[in-house]
């Protein structure tokens, strides 16, 4: 997903002046608070800050004010506005060039917890862009999607996994307003993509964190329409969603029961968590058992099965001796390269070979995940390159691409709930290059996995908006698992 707030169409006529329609720097919705600053020029003159409104559901605020607004949602589909105030107002048609520098942090994404009551250390996000604009009053229409699909293959009931998606595979589309809910929803049916479909709770629901009745009503008419199931829940916990502090304990149990009556209401089985702290799971376990809802944490990038964090959980896991208590597989902890779409996008925002070079060798070392950022963050900023200019991709490029053996999920085999099957891409001949599937669906059918795998599209964090059709590459994807589960399950 391209790392802007602004578009080619972002520049709106305005009687004040000016105004620049926004677009969120990332793939699900945000607390206005997690907007450090915003700072604009246009025609390269510097914008006071006195002069800048943000302006968002009809409710304006002051720049400064942003980092306050910890109970405003910045919902992935809205799209607010940054109101300039000039003297002389930009009429339509008239180009303009704008910069716009935004930083932001990421509140679930957490690198250090708060000391003493203080805030914690999070993951940031800056936002550099220098466009040349002409001013219009409509939005950019969408780019073509893939329309020459073959139909999927019959299902086989000896299939060890039933196959769906995240719909969060299709977060850039959903985000600029290319689909609306049912009308994704309607492209997963047409391509023949199914049958479970999961959902990130704070990228689909407008009244996150809440499950609002008009949301339950839409969804439980797009199921009954084309015969899907609900797989897999994903909650988050905005630890950082205020600027003072971190969430409370007592703030992260509400927040997290609410979501599971959510999940309930919605019909899902399972949900998978972010948080496995002790405390805190001792007492969501009883809010699962009255809901009868599983619960899965999600053991990703750049962790493993074997990590010390999760060999915590693991020991948690026998203390509480749940059936109720498991794990989601990502692939992004078994990948045996660092996927071509990251290393396009950071070619993109400057990187010379040598960088990206210097990035993959970095990459592949065992060293500890910070350590590795930390060696190329130090690497950039020794030949003059200001890491912010890959916005969060510095951190990224290691939080989202673990190299664990694939064989390590044998290991809790048994307490695999739920498979995020994560990819980039797919090449020319069908496989995904930075991710063995082969190898890790022989790991998984050998280990007696029968559950979901759900695909996961993840390219969106780093390729152009239109650059590929994500469900088409889901499909793909779908080809590629099936084909290589029923070479799998053939008798020797």
């Amino acid at each position: 997903m391209p790392n802007g707030l602004l578009d080619a169409s972002s520049l709106r006529v305005h009687p004040e002046g000016a105004a620049l329609q926004l677009t969120i720097p990332w793939y699900r919705s945000l607390w206005l608070s997690s907007v450090t600053s915003l700072a604009v020029r246009i025609d390269d003159e510097p914008v006071e800050e006195a002069d800048l409104a943000f302006e968002l559901d009809g409710v304006r605020y002051a720049v400064g004010d942003l980092p306050a607004q910890s109970d405003v949602l910045w919902y992935l589909q809205s799209h607010p506005v940054l109101v300039v105030r000039r003297d002389e107002p930009i009429a339509l048609g008239e180009t303009a060039d704008v910069v716009i520098h935004g930083e932001l942090r990421l509140p679930y994404m957490q690198i250090a917890p708060g000391a003493d009551g203080g805030p914690g250390v999070y993951v940031p996000n800056v936002v550099h862009q220098e466009l040349r604009l002409t001013a219009t009053d409509h939005d950019a229409a969408p780019v073509g999607l893939e329309t020459a699909v073959p139909p999927a293959p019959v299902d086989d009931e000896r299939d060890p996994f039933r196959l769906g998606l995240t719909l969060y595979s299709a977060s850039a589309e959903f985000r600029a307003g290319w689909y609306d809910f049912d009308g994704l929803l309607d492209r997963v049916a047409e391509l023949g993509i199914g049958p479970g479909i999961e959902i990130v709770a704070s990228q689909m629901l407008p009244t996150y964190p809440r499950v609002s009745g008009d949301f339950e009503r839409t969804w439980r008419a797009a199921f009954d329409r084309h015969g899907f199931a609900a797989s897999s829940f994903g909650a988050n916990l905005d630890m950082g969603r205020r600027r003072d502090r971190d969430m409370t304990p007592d703030e992260e149990f509400e927040v997290s029961e609410l979501l599971f009556q959510g999940a309930k209401r919605l019909g899902f089985p399972l949900v998978r968590i972010q948080s496995a702290k002790p405390d805190l799971l001792r007492r969501l376990l009883p809010v699962a058992e009255q809901l009868d809802l599983k619960l899965a944490y999600e053991i990703h990038a750049p962790s493993g099965p074997n990590a010390p964090e999760v060999l915590r959980i693991r020991e948690l896991y026998a203390e509480l001796d749940s059936p109720l208590l498991g794990f989601v597989a990502d692939f992004s902890a078994t990948m045996h390269a660092m996927s071509p779409t990251l290393l396009r996008a950071v070619s993109r925002a400057g990187l010379d070979d040598e960088a990206v070079a210097r990035l993959q060798e970095i990459w592949a070392t065992d060293e500890p995940m910070r350590a590795r950022q930390e060696e190329f963050i130090a690497y950039l900023r020794g030949r003059g390159f200001d890491p912010g200019r890959l916005g969060a991709f510095a951190h990224l490029a290691f939080n989202m691409h673990g190299h664990v053996d694939p064989r390590e999920w044998a290991d809790i085999m048994p307490q695999i709930l739920h498979v995020h099957a994560k990819f980039y891409d797919i090449d020319d001949t069908g496989q995904e290059p930075a991710i063995d599937y082969p190898e890790l669906v022989r790991v998984f059918v050998e280990g007696g996995y029968r559950g979901y795998w759900s695909s996961e599209w993840e390219g969106h964090a780093f390729a152009e908006l239109g650059e590929v059709d994500p469900l088409a590459l889901v499909r793909r994807q779908h080809d590629l698992i099936r084909a290589s589960m029923r070479r799998a399950v053939q008798p020797a």
